[in-house]
């Protein structure tokens, strides 16, 4: 381990929980939990989300005995419901673990499919010949619906490391379904972002239009529907999702929008039938892993591309001290690595149950060497960099080769993290989604939950050469990276955030700033963020361009400030973090303002 690594300590408050959490008691009867902390310290367990409800959950969760997967899909759940624009039961995510008995860390991919009839011209419009339009046309509609991987990851979850039935660990989510959830601004905000396409569907309206408005701050959203389809799966398991009545109504809402009489939006029926629910399965897979500093760097593999993009840029780093740079070098390194990475997932990242993904050269330390010659120390590259060769490379300065045209991305922000650890150092870093800011905008009629529209995330135009092209059965390539990081074999850090694409630079820029420049944990999240993506410009918050923009002109980066028609919000990421200090204390570490600010707790708060 890296000497400066230094452990960061920070006092916590008391913290109020939610008593009971996984007991049948009325949910009138408990308090909902409102407000939020950043950072928590102590020991027993951890937990950090973006919501304090789901945080409250799943302590309460380990209070009574649970371990950190039976937490952390309690939690998940209750995002489905505090939380729905970003995740629920209707998207799909990835699930990172480190077993503390074996020292083992595992992972479960629970990304979406593509159904089975899917053509591969689906994204273009029949009248016109050309694509639809991303927004809102494409993003709301059933053609952009994948079958859903997020009851499935639970239930997988449970059965390889849990100690509670998927019916237990949905009791927290069932109350706050049933009870209500206060709205805060951020809810309201993303409301009335998504007015126009939440309107064009009937159950949507009715559930997050009341009156045909978004809720007020400070008003309570119940979620009945949801709450029985909850109570369904935990009575009856996954296969109530998965097979009859409403796997019935998840395929005709795909086929059969329930679309509003006076939306102006074309909504493209979909694909999705009761046989590719029926066909739908989980994936158990190993991790990527790269050695950083002395650490022990753990991701997710291919069809996401956050655990192969991440340990190429930092195996890139390797070969610098960014702690002995000064001035804004080091950040020069930090996006000129990420570039020539997303060069190389753009080249070849895709579902490798279709594509031939090169994993083991994508984090092998020696291409990293190799792409590292790319790296001028000096000046920014001209963008967007050539892909590196994964058939030829010995970490020897190969001759430099074309450009490729900039890669289109539209994976957008709206996902959610959460990272939990228990007390016995078991650890969950898990990544889920719906897509887009609200999915598809389609609520499963009396079912209560939103359909995801990550169907997105493939190429819009079918091109055989490229390894993202929409197939039938495929998992269109995913950013989401959850991660683990080891110190001589035990937990370190685990963490992970939304943002889209963005995702993998805000895990990877946070690494750099805890591991490299010496921020503590705290520190390293609330720092300003920038994203290069191998695009002419730097994306990047509006703090950071005015406090590190100028030094990082002079190496020739351009910056156009966060925001845009994908991501309204000027801002990069919301990350979810707990570090583990020598002591046995475990820190909790949430996003202070982004999206709101995030929720840490810990079971037993330091004095």
């Amino acid at each position: 381990m890296s000497r400066r690594f230094i452990h960061a300590s920070a006092c916590a408050a008391a913290l109020t929980l939610v008593a009971g959490a996984i007991t049948a008691a009325p949910a009138v009867a408990e308090p909902r939990q409102t407000e939020k902390q950043a950072t928590a310290t102590g020991t027993g367990g951890a937990v950090s989300t973006v919501d304090a409800e789901a945080s409250a959950a799943a302590i309460a969760v380990l209070r009574k005995g649970g371990n950190a997967v039976d937490a952390a899909v309690a939690a998940a759940a209750t995002l489905g419901v505090t939380e729905p624009y970003s995740a629920g039961i209707g998207g799909g995510g990835y699930f990172l673990y480190y077993d503390a008995a074996s020292g083992k860390v595992s992972t479960i991919d629970g990304r979406e499919t593509a159904p089975a009839t899917m053509p591969t011209d689906a994204f273009i419009d029949p009248e016109t010949g050309e694509p639809y339009p991303f927004t809102p046309e494409l993003v709301t509609s059933g053609v952009s619906v994948g079958v859903p991987g997020t009851a499935a990851t639970w239930q997988r979850a449970l059965e390889k490391w849990g100690s509670l039935s998927l019916g237990q660990a949905l009791q927290p989510a069932i109350k706050a379904a049933t009870r209500g959830f206060v709205v805060d601004e951020t809810f309201r905000e993303q409301t009335l972002d998504n007015k126009e396409r939440f309107a064009a569907f009937d159950s949507t309206s009715e559930l997050y239009l009341p009156g045909g408005d978004a809720p007020e701050v400070g008003s309570t959203i119940k979620n009945p529907d949801l709450a029985r389809t909850y109570t369904l799966l935990a009575r009856d398991g996954i296969e109530a999702f998965y097979n009859g009545a409403l796997a019935e109504d998840i395929a005709e809402a795909v086929q059969a929008p329930p679309i509003s009489d006076d939306t102006e939006l074309p909504v493209p029926f979909g694909h999705l039938s009761t046989q590719d629910l029926a066909d739908y399965a989980v994936i158990d897979q190993a991790p990527t892993k790269v050695d950083y500093r002395g650490l022990e760097v753990f991701g997710m593999a291919p069809s996401s591309s956050g655990g192969t993009t991440i340990g190429e840029a930092l195996n890139i780093l390797e070969n610098y001290d960014l702690s002995a740079m000064e001035g804004p070098a080091a950040i020069h390194h930090y996006l000129e690595a990420s570039a020539l990475a997303y060069a190389d997932r753009g080249k070849y990242l895709g579902d490798p149950a279709f594509v031939d993904v090169p994993t083991s050269t994508l984090t092998d330390a020696l291409f990293g060497a190799e792409r590292a010659c790319a790296l001028d120390p000096e000046q920014a590259a001209t963008k967007p960099v050539a892909p590196g060769d994964v058939t030829d490379y010995d970490g020897l300065c190969p001759a430099a080769t074309a450009a490729p045209a900039v890669e289109t991305d539209t994976e957008n922000i709206s996902t959610t993290h959460l990272s939990v650890a228990d007390a016995q150092g078991n650890v969950v870093s898990y990544t889920l989604t719906i897509e887009q800011t609200g999915g598809s905008g389609i609520v499963v009629p009396d079912r209560g939950f939103l359909l995801n529209n990550e169907l997105t995330d493939f190429s819009t135009v079918y091109d055989p050469a490229d390894p993202n092209r929409i197939e039938p059965g495929k998992r269109p390539r995913s950013s989401m990276a959850p991660t683990i990081v080891l110190s001589d074999g035990k937990p370190l850090l685990a963490l992970g955030s939304p943002g889209g694409s963005t995702i993998i630079t805000t895990v990877l820029q946070t690494l750099v700033n805890r591991v490299d420049l010496g921020m503590s944990l705290p520190e390293a999240i609330a720092a300003p963020r920038a994203s290069q993506r191998n695009s002419a410009k730097v994306t990047a918050e509006p703090e950071f361009i005015e406090s590190q923009g100028a030094g990082l002109e002079a190496f020739g980066h351009e910056f156009v400030a966060s925001g845009d028609s994908f991501t309204p919000q000027a801002e990069i990421g919301a990350l979810e973090a707990i570090e583990f200090g020598p002591d046995g204390s475990m820190t909790a570490a949430a996003e202070p303002t982004r999206r709101g600010g995030g929720s840490a707790m810990v079971l037993k708060p330091a004095r």
